[in-house]
């Protein structure tokens, strides 16, 4: 074989190779906000993004900020928002191509602070100057990771609750139970409760006992509130009693409270 055909086929195998570099794609890159220091800022709401998220990593940032125990952080990517007034924010990953979860922190690496986290979705009280950071992340251990994030963050309105006790209550002197009432107030929620729990002094001892009930309906408006207690340890009598309530509203995965102690005054029921 002459050396000018040898030449040739170097030539030619040098155009094939400079040929196969040039259509080959380029390594695809981690998302601009894979990491802490690249948080996407945003800057007003209601925000949406869709991402790709396949080449986002995870690193030590992500857990330190992991204080819920979600199983792992794959994929994650970072947001910030820094509300000007108080409010409710709402963070929805649930429409991603893979299994999303969402924390929330304030702070710094090494030194978050939690404020919500959840898989799908979550509702936050947001803080007029503080900063928060959004990690939305893959939960799923094991490849593949990420896919396409669909993140939306809006505001919400949080709910309200107010519960009142009655300063006299009933008593059946037999059964030795008690009936203690109020009103309730609540708004914005899919689900509310109040537990209710007395004490009573008798001698040395105390009586006490507890139940609960739903708050239904939360319109905005006052209503009132019923409920009948039996002792766990004795019967309640007459007299002076501590009654405790505490309401409890929830809006996704995020709860507001309200708490009175009142001493009540029972008188025995007629009839009884």
């Amino acid at each position: 074989m002459s050396r000018s055909f040898d030449r040739l086929l170097g030539a030619v195998a040098a155009t094939v190779v400079i040929a196969l570099l040039l259509v080959a794609p380029a390594a695809a890159a981690p998302p601009a906000n894979d990491t802490f220091g690249g948080a996407t800022a945003i800057s007003a709401l209601p925000y949406s993004a869709t991402l790709d998220t396949t080449q986002a990593t995870t690193d030590a940032a992500d857990t330190s900020a992991n204080a819920c125990g979600a199983p792992v952080t794959e994929a994650s990517v970072w947001y910030s928002f820094t509300p000007t007034a108080a409010t409710g924010v709402s963070v929805d990953v649930s429409g991603s191509s893979y299994s999303a979860g969402v924390i929330v922190v304030t702070g710094s690496p090494g030194n978050f602070q939690l404020v919500n986290c959840n898989e799908g979705s979550l509702v936050f009280s947001a803080t007029a100057g503080v900063t928060y950071y959004l990690l939305a992340f893959d939960d799923t251990p094991g490849p593949p990771n990420g896919g396409t994030l669909q993140i939306n963050v809006s505001e919400v309105q949080l709910p309200e609750v107010a519960v009142t006790v009655n300063p006299t209550g009933g008593v059946t002197p037999k059964a030795g139970v008690i009936t203690a009432s109020g009103t309730f107030t609540c708004t914005n929620t899919n689900a509310a409760l109040i537990f209710v729990t007395v004490t009573q002094s008798a001698g040395r001892f105390t009586i006490s006992g507890s139940t609960n009930l739903d708050a239904d309906p939360c319109d905005g408006q006052p209503h009132p509130w019923s409920a009948e207690v039996t002792g766990d340890d004795g019967r309640f009598a007459g007299g002076k009693a501590s009654v405790d309530a505490f309401m409890l509203a929830c809006i996704t995965n995020t709860c507001l409270t309200d708490e009175v102690i009142q001493t009540v005054h029972l008188r025995a029921k007629q009839n009884d």
